[in-house]
């Protein structure tokens, strides 16, 4: 069963909240990934699995590059859930 998207949003945010010690009030859709959390790349790379595990969701490297915000990855897991 799908599952919709603020229950994604919200799952998502909690987990950026304890994996990178962000106030969860601080977590916004716009959130961006890239440049307003203090992540480098290996962070991102282990965020993009726990997501895929999460979610049962697969995301290619090359999408990946491209979600940059909350909403865009919250957006992308509720197209590409199975």
């Amino acid at each position: 069963m799908a599952m919709e998207k603020e229950a994604i949003y919200h799952m998502m945010a909690d987990e950026i909240a304890t994996r990178f010690n962000v106030k969860r009030e601080a977590i916004t859709p716009d959130l961006n990934l890239l440049s307003d959390i203090d992540a480098d790349s290996i962070d991102f790379v282990e965020l993009v699995l726990e997501v895929e595990d999460m979610f049962n969701v697969e995301i290619s490297d090359e999408d990946a590059e491209n979600l940059v915000t909350l909403q865009q990855n919250v957006d992308y897991i509720f197209e590409h859930q199975n």
